[in-house]
């Protein structure tokens, strides 16, 4: 069912129109398939350019839980499995997909969303000190977002800090970006593409979430860790055979600065929610400053408005009170925000 006001996530709108355009304006062209055409080729010089980063190989990718289970796969050994803070999507919100590909999502208590170094290295050193530890999963990768299922940020100092640790125990830093435009349009980030390229073995920039009709770019920084990576996501079944649908679109993103401008103006429109929320007494669960907005309302308020907008569930705060999820994407304008005021 549809609402007018549409807040669930920040993939329920279309693309944005200069993705749309670009899509429009290569349509008639013939082009071999797999990802193997120009114009994939273009959106990865576009990518490798921002990213400060030559070598990269990129890969596409038409969702993030495709690519998180594909580069978590093809990084870790049989007996091994994935750090992630408990609160990681690769724990919570992916249906097992780790576990389905035989590994196992080993969890480490979260920070306002975030994993900590000093939390990293706890973990592992309780892990090695353990006379037991041959018996269990191996820590072999350690998964982290930008913005966190909480919307909040890792600073540049706490990257570094974590892949810090991560060096010093040999094992690879992944990071998902499946939101990454609104972390580099937050006036609180410090941290740019090329500091995720030098902190981390790989990493992806998301477009379902920011202004594409889908796909993800993988940038695999560390290539030595992923042998025959193009095989493998075949063999997942993420290989689209029209693969130059992602990478136009992604060459529309990295085009005058697109992909940063709709995670600011995403972050703005939040930054209204917020506003709004606090006007009419309504409190929020959480600070935070991308493009999600978790705030607590009275379980009979959720009611009413659930006919005449749409919201996401996150977890009960009490039992007369839900916290509930505000996403803002590109397209979430003052029109929306006006007539959501009238309705609270």
């Amino acid at each position: 069912m549809t609402t007018p006001l549409n807040f669930s996530s920040d993939y329920t709108f279309g693309a944005h129109p200069a993705v749309l355009k670009a899509l429009m304006d290569t349509n008639e062209l013939r082009t071999p398939g797999y990802g193997t055409d120009d114009l994939c080729e273009k959106a990865r010089s576009a990518i490798r350019e921002a990213c400060a980063c030559r070598d990269a190989e990129v890969h596409f990718f038409s969702g993030g839980t495709q690519a998180n289970a594909t580069v978590i796969t093809a990084a870790l050994r049989h007996d091994q499995g994935v750090l992630s803070a408990d609160t990681g999507h690769v724990n919570l919100h992916e249906a097992g997909s780790i576990e389905a590909g035989g590994h196992k999502v080993l969890t480490v208590p979260h920070e306002n969303g975030k994993l900590t170094a000093a939390a990293v290295q706890a973990f592992l050193t309780a892990f090695y000190a353990d006379e037991n530890h041959a018996h269990m999963v191996c820590p072999g990768m350690v998964y982290i977002s930008q913005p966190t299922e909480y919307g909040t940020l890792y600073s540049l100092k706490e990257l570094r800090a974590l892949s810090a640790v991560c060096k010093a125990y040999g094992l690879p830093l992944y990071l998902d970006g499946a939101r990454l435009a609104y972390a580099l349009g937050s006036r609180e980030n410090d941290v740019t593409l090329p500091d995720i390229a030098a902190c981390c073995d790989a990493f992806y920039i998301g477009g379902t979430k920011c202004g594409a009709l889908f796909g993800e770019a993988v940038v695999l920084v560390n290539k030595a860790l992923f042998p025959r990576f193009f095989t493998v996501v075949k063999q997942r079944g993420a290989l689209l055979a029209k693969g130059r649908v992602l990478g136009v679109q992604f060459s529309a993103l990295f085009t005058d600065g697109l992909y940063e401008s709709i995670g600011k103006t995403a972050v703005a429109a939040a930054d209204g929610l917020r506003k709004l929320f606090r006007e009419k007494g309504y409190p929020l669960f959480m600070e935070n400053p991308t493009n999600q907005v978790f705030v607590v309302f009275p379980d009979e308020k959720i009611k009413t408005l659930r006919p005449e907008v749409s919201f996401g569930f996150w977890e009960k705060y009490d039992d007369a009170h839900t916290v509930v999820r505000f996403a803002a994407d590109w397209a979430t304008d003052q029109a929306m925000l006006d007539a959501l005021r009238e309705l609270l």
